[in-house]
C-alpha cells in the first residue's frame, strides 16, 4: 500500500511515459478489462510512444469493454501484447484519433482491419480498397467499411509506414474506390436510368490531384452521353438522377454520420449551371466563357468513376485549352488576384491560424506551383502532374525553380500537409484552423516526433515553415529568371531562354529580350553588388508585374541602379529597409513623371525608406521656404540661387508623387489610402507650397542680385486660380498677379521699372532649360489679361477695380492669396479686394445671367476638336468647371453673409455651403466626388504620361496606369470609365439644378 503523501511507484512512471492525468490513467489500467496485462512494460511503452497517451489508454478500454464475450477480449489482448505491428498500429489510431476511437468502440471487430502487415498491404491502391469496400450495400455499411479503410491508412500514417505524400495519395483511391462504390448504388437503386446514358465522374482539386486530405469535399465534374440510340435529353436527365443520388450517397448523415461531402460547383457556371453536360457542352463552354482560374482548376482533372473511356475523352479534349491557358490577357494578375481574395475573406480573428488558406499556407504553394505550370507546361509536358509535390520536383529538375528553393518549399509543405491531416484525423471534420488549446497542440506535436517541449517546438517549426512559404512563393516564380541570365553552379539547370521569355510574357512585359539584357546587366558577375541584386530583384520583379507596365519599371530599376551602384548605401537601403525596395518599385513603374524626377537627382532615392533622412511626409510651407532662403543666401548670384531653389523643388515634387503612388497603390504592408480626398487635398496643398516657396526663393534672389537688401518698391505676388486655392497638380502652372507699393520718397515710374525687371527675371529664371523642371508663371488674369500691365500699384488696382471690373474678374478673385512678398501689402492687397468678391448685396440677377453666358460660352468654345466630353475631366459635363463654377456662384451670392464661403478651397467652400444650408448633404457630397474623382485623373495623367491632360490616355498601357492609380486592377479599364461617366453625370445634373436652374 503507498503512503498516505507519496504517489505510488506507477503514477511516476504514467507521468515518465507522457499521460497528463496519471490518476485517471491509473484507474483505467485498474479496470477488470486490463487486469491481466496492467503490469506488462511492453503496453506501458507503447502507450507513452502515442500522440496522447491518455486519449490511447481510454480508447484501448472501451474497445475491450465493446468486445462480445471474453475470449474475444483475450484475443485482442494477447494479439496487442505479442504483435508489435497490431500494437502500434492500433495503439496509435487510438492516440492521434478521438472519431476513430470512437468507430472501433462501435464496431469492436474492425480492430482486425490493423492486423494484417503483408506489402501489398503496405501501400494499397484503388483495387485494394476496392476490395475492402465489396460487400457494403447501402450508404450505412458503405460508410462502416470506409471507416474501416480509413483506420488501416491512419495506422500507417501515424506509425510512420507511409509519409504524408503516400497518405494523401492514399485517401484519394480511397475517395475513388468510394465514388465508384456509391455510383454502383445509385445504378442499382435505378437501372433503367442507368440503361440510357454514359456517366463519367471527373475528380478535381485534391482528389484529382492524388493529395487529399482526411477530412475533404470531394470536388467532382460530370459529363454525360446518351447511349446509342437514347434521346439526349433523357439520357442527361438520366445521368443527373444518377448524379444526384451518388452525392447524396457519400454526403448525407446517416447513424453512421457521413463521409464525405461531394462538391460539384466547380463545374461550367458552378452551382447556375447543369450538373451533368456532354462533352461538347464542357467543350463550347471553356472554349468561350471560362476564367482563368477554372482553366487552373482543371489541372488536375482525372476520370475516377463511371465511364472512364468518356472520362479520358474529356480530359483530351480540355487538355489543349489548359496549357494555353497562360496566353490569355493578364493571366498572371487573375490568379494572383484569386489568391489575394482568398486571404481577403478569411476572417480577421482565424488569418493567423489558417494552415491551408493564410499567407505562407499550403495554398500560397499551391498556387505559385500551378502558375508555374500553365506557363511552362505547354511546351514541358513533364510538368503535367496534378500532384503539388511531383510537379515541384519536375519545377526543379527543369530549372524552372532553383534547387535549393524546391527543396525548401516541399518540406514545408510536407510539414503543413502533416500538421493539416493530425489536426483533421482527431476529430475526422473538415478544418484548417491551428487549434488554440495546449493539449491539442500537445498531440499534434507528439503525433509529429516533437516530444521535449510538443507545444513550442510545433508552434515554432510551424512558424518557421510558414515564413518559408511567404518568402519563396512570390520568389518562385521570378528567382530562375536571373538563373537564365547568370553564372550557376555545376549541376544546376536553368531556364531556356524561350522559357525565359514565356515566363516573362506571362508576367506581362512586352518586350521580354530587352528585360533580359536588363537582368543580365543588373544580376551577372560575381561581385557584392550582383550578389545584392540577386537577393532584390525576384522580389522587384514582382511588384514590377504588379503595375500597368513592367518593361518601364525594369529598365528605370537598371537606371536608377547604374546611376547609383557605385554608391555604398543605395543597394544597402533596398535590402535592409522593408519599405524602400517596394515604394521604388512602385515609384518606377508607376509612369513617367516620377522616374524622370528621380533619373535628374538619384540620391533621392533615400527619401522612399524608413529611417529618419527619408521619408514620404510632405514638408511644411515654413520648412521648405526656409531651406530654400538659406540655398539663396548660400549662392554666388541670382542663376545660382534659383538653381538651388529649383532643385529643392524637383526633390519635393518626387517626394509628393512618390507619397500619391504608394499611397494610391498601398503596399504589402500598408493598403491604399481609402479617402481619395485626402490624397488629393494632400497632393494640392504639398505642390501649392512648394511653388509658393520656390517664389518666394526666386524673388529674393532677384532682389538681392539687383537691388542688394531692398527693392525701391513694396512688392507681393497673390496666387489666383489653383495655386491660390492650395489646389495645384503636378502639371499646373501659377497663376499670379503681381502688386507693388513705392516706398517713400520713390518714383511711381521709377518703382514700376523696378517691379517690372523682377517679375520678368523671376520668369526667365525659374524657365531657364536645365535638369530642373520649369515652373511656368500665369499672369493673364491680371486687370485687361494679357492687354493690361504685368504690374500695378496697388492704388491702380483700386481704380480699376472701382470703375472697370467685370464680373468674371470678381469670380477669378475668389480664389486669390498672398503667396510671397511683402506681407503687410498682401493684406492690403486682400481687403481690398474682398467687396467685390464677397459683394454685401449679393449678386443682381443680371450678374448671374451673365456668368451663366459666360460659362455656356466657355463649354462650347474651349471644348478641344476631337474630345469625348463625357471624359474631359475639366471642360466636360460634372467636371472640375462645372463643380467649381458652381461653388463660386454660392460664394459670390452669400459669401459676404455667410463667413464659412470666403474660403480660397473649393472643397472646403462646398462643405461651408452645406453647413450654411445652401446645397443638401447629398447633392454636396455628389460634387465633391466629381471634383475630387476628376482632379486624381488629371494627377493621374500627368503622372504617367509625364505632361499634363484633361482626358483620358488613348494608349492602352497608359489608361491601364491611370486606372492602376485611381484602384482599378488589370483589365478594369471599362470599369473604371464607366464609374468616371456615372459619377459626373450625376455631378452635372446637380449643376443643372444650382447653377443654371437656381
Amino acid at each position: 500500500m503507498t503512503a498516505p503523501g507519496r504517489r505510488s511507484s506507477t503514477f511516476t512512471r504514467l507521468l515518465r511515459h507522457g499521460f497528463t492525468d496519471a490518476s485517471a490513467a491509473e484507474r483505467l489500467l485498474d479496470s477488470v478489462e486490463l487486469m491481466p496485462v496492467r503490469d506488462d512494460p511492453v503496453l506501458l511503452e507503447a502507450l507513452g510512444a502515442t500522440a496522447d497517451p491518455d486519449q490511447a489508454l481510454l480508447g484501448l478500454v472501451r474497445l475491450l469493454e465493446a468486445q462480445p464475450d471474453p475470449t474475444a477480449r483475450r484475443e485482442l489482448l494477447d494479439t496487442l501484447i505479442a504483435a508489435k505491428p497490431l500494437r502500434d498500429r492500433l495503439l496509435g489510431v487510438l492516440g492521434a484519433s478521438a472519431a476513430l476511437a470512437d468507430h472501433l468502440a462501435r464496431h469492436p471487430r474492425d480492430w482486425h482491419a490493423l492486423v494484417t502487415y503483408e506489402p501489398r498491404d503496405l501501400h494499397p491502391g484503388v483495387e485494394e480498397f476496392e476490395r475492402g469496400l465489396a460487400e457494403a450495400g447501402d450508404p450505412v455499411s458503405l460508410r462502416v467499411a470506409y471507416r474501416r479503410c480509413l483506420l488501416s491508412i491512419a495506422a500507417r500514417d501515424v506509425c510512420g509506414t507511409t509519409n504524408v505524400a503516400e497518405t494523401a495519395a492514399e485517401l484519394a483511391d480511397l475517395a475513388t474506390a468510394t465514388l465508384r462504390a456509391a455510383l454502383a448504388l445509385a445504378r442499382a437503386a435505378a437501372p433503367e436510368d442507368a440503361a440510357l446514358c454514359r456517366l463519367a465522374v471527373i475528380a478535381m482539386g485534391k482528389c484529382g490531384g492524388h493529395e487529399l486530405n482526411y477530412v475533404s469535399d470531394v470536388d467532382v465534374i460530370f459529363v454525360g452521353e446518351a447511349v446509342d440510340g437514347a434521346d439526349e435529353g433523357k439520357a442527361l436527365r438520366a445521368a443527373t438522377k444518377l448524379a444526384s443520388h451518388m452525392m447524396r450517397v457519400c454526403s448525407e448523415t446517416t447513424v453512421e454520420g457521413s463521409i464525405w461531402p461531394v462538391d460539384a460547383n466547380l463545374r461550367p457556371e458552378g452551382r447556375n449551371g447543369p450538373l451533368v453536360r456532354t462533352l461538347s457542352s464542357h467543350l463550347a463552354y471553356y472554349q468561350r466563357w471560362a476564367k482563368t482560374w477554372e482553366f487552373q482548376a482543371l489541372l488536375k482533372a482525372r476520370p475516377v468513376a463511371g465511364d472512364i473511356e468518356l472520362g479520358e475523352e474529356y480530359v483530351t479534349a480540355l487538355e489543349p485549352l489548359v496549357w494555353q491557358a497562360a496566353e490569355r490577357e493578364n493571366f498572371v494578375a487573375d490568379v494572383q488576384k484569386m489568391r489575394r481574395r482568398v486571404v481577403e475573406n478569411i476572417p480577421a480573428a482565424e488569418v493567423d491560424r489558417e494552415l491551408k488558406l493564410g499567407p505562407g499556407g499550403l495554398r500560397d504553394v499551391e498556387f505559385a506551383v500551378q502558375l508555374l505550370q500553365l506557363v511552362h507546361g505547354r511546351a514541358d509536358a513533364s510538368l503535367r502532374s496534378g500532384t503539388t509535390l511531383d510537379a515541384l520536383q519536375a519545377l526543379a529538375a527543369g530549372g524552372y525553380v532553383g534547387r535549393q528553393d524546391a527543396v525548401q518549399l516541399d518540406d514545408a509543405y510536407r510539414f503543413l500537409r502533416s500538421m493539416e491531416h493530425r489536426i483533421q484525423l482527431y476529430r475526422l471534420r473538415r478544418t484548417h484552423l491551428v487549434p488554440e488549446d495546449d493539449a491539442d497542440l500537445r498531440r499534434i506535436g507528439r503525433s509529429l516526433g516533437l516530444r521535449v517541449d510538443p507545444v513550442a517546438e510545433l508552434t515554432r517549426e510551424w512558424r518557421r515553415h510558414a515564413a518559408v512559404v511567404r518568402r519563396l512563393h512570390e520568389k518562385l516564380f521570378y528567382r530562375p529568371l536571373l538563373d537564365a541570365v547568370a553564372q550557376l553552379a555545376p549541376g544546376e539547370s536553368r531556364l531556356s531562354p524561350e522559357a525565359a521569355r514565356e515566363r516573362l510574357v506571362a508576367l506581362g512585359y512586352a518586350d521580354p529580350a530587352a528585360a533580359l539584357r536588363h537582368l543580365e546587366a543588373l544580376a551577372s558577375g560575381v561581385t557584392r553588388k550582383a550578389a545584392i541584386q540577386r537577393t532584390l530583384l525576384p522580389v522587384l520583379l514582382g511588384w514590377f508585374a504588379d503595375s500597368a507596365d513592367p518593361d518601364a519599371g525594369l529598365l528605370n530599376f537598371r537606371k536608377v541602379s547604374d546611376a547609383l551602384g557605385k554608391t555604398p548605401w543605395y543597394l544597402r537601403l533596398l535590402r535592409d529597409e522593408g519599405a524602400a525596395a517596394e515604394n521604388l518599385a512602385r515609384v518606377l513603374s508607376a509612369g513617367r513623371l516620377a522616374p524622370d524626377l528621380l533619373m535628374r537627382a538619384p540620391e533621392a532615392v533615400a527619401l522612399l525608406g524608413d529611417g529618419d533622412g527619408g521619408g514620404l511626409e510632405p514638408r511644411g510651407r515654413d520648412h521648405l521656404e526656409q531651406e530654400i532662403l538659406a540655398a539663396v543666401g548660400r549662392a554666388d548670384g541670382a542663376v545660382q540661387a534659383v538653381t538651388a531653389a529649383r532643385g529643392v523643388r524637383r526633390r519635393e515634387l518626387f517626394r509628393t508623387a512618390a507619397a500619391d503612388i504608394v499611397g494610391s497603390y498601398g503596399t504589402e504592408t500598408h493598403p491604399a489610402e481609402a479617402d481619395q480626398g485626402a490624397l488629393v487635398d494632400r497632393v494640392g496643398a504639398a505642390v501649392s507650397d512648394l511653388t509658393a516657396a520656390t517664389i518666394a526663393g526666386t524673388l529674393r534672389a532677384v532682389v538681392r542680385d539687383g537691388w542688394g537688401d531692398e527693392l525701391l518698391t513694396r512688392f507681393a505676388v497673390i496666387g489666383m486660380g489653383r495655386f491660390g486655392g492650395h489646389e495645384l497638380g503636378y502639371g499646373s502652372d501659377a497663376d499670379v498677379v503681381f502688386v507693388h507699393e513705392p516706398r517713400e520718397g520713390v518714383a511711381e515710374r521709377e518703382a514700376s521699372d523696378a517691379a517690372n525687371k523682377v517679375v520678368s527675371e523671376m520668369r526667365r529664371l525659374l524657365q531657364i532649360p536645365s535638369a530642373d523642371p520649369p515652373l511656368l508663371i500665369d499672369a493673364d488674369l491680371r486687370p485687361e489679361g494679357k492687354s493690361g500691365p504685368l504690374v500695378r500699384t496697388l492704388n491702380s488696382y483700386e481704380a480699376y477695380y472701382r470703375r472697370w471690373s467685370l464680373g468674371w474678374e470678381s469670380q477669378a478673385l475668389l480664389r486669390a492669396e498672398p503667396v510671397a512678398g511683402d506681407e503687410d501689402l498682401g493684406r492690403r492687397f486682400v481687403d481690398l479686394i474682398d467687396p467685390l468678391r464677397y459683394p454685401a448685396r449679393g449678386l443682381g440677377d443680371e450678374a448671374v445671367r451673365e456668368i451663366r453666358r459666360l460659362k455656356a460660352r466657355m463649354e462650347a468654345e474651349r471644348m478641344p476638336r476631337g474630345a469625348d466630353p463625357k471624359l474631359h475631366t475639366k471642360l466636360g459635363p460634372g467636371g472640375l468647371s462645372d463643380v467649381e463654377w458652381t461653388v463660386q456662384l454660392l460664394q459670390l451670392r452669400h459669401g459676404y453673409a455667410e463667413p464659412g464661403l470666403r474660403t480660397t478651397r473649393t472643397r472646403a467652400a462646398l462643405a461651408a455651403a452645406h453647413a450654411a444650408g445652401l446645397i443638401s448633404a447629398e447633392d454636396a457630397e455628389i460634387l465633391d466626388e466629381a471634383w475630387v474623382l476628376a482632379t486624381r485623373v488629371r494627377n493621374a495623367v500627368m503622372l504617367v504620361r509625364g505632361r499634363a491632360g484633361d482626358t483620358f490616355p488613348s494608349d492602352g498601357r497608359e489608361v491601364a496606369a491611370v486606372g492602376r492609380y485611381l484602384g482599378y486592377g488589370d483589365g478594369r479599364v471599362g470599369d473604371m470609365l464607366d464609374a468616371y461617366r456615372r459619377t459626373a453625370r450625376r455631378a452635372r445634373a446637380v449643376v443643372e439644378e444650382l447653377f443654371y436652374g437656381g
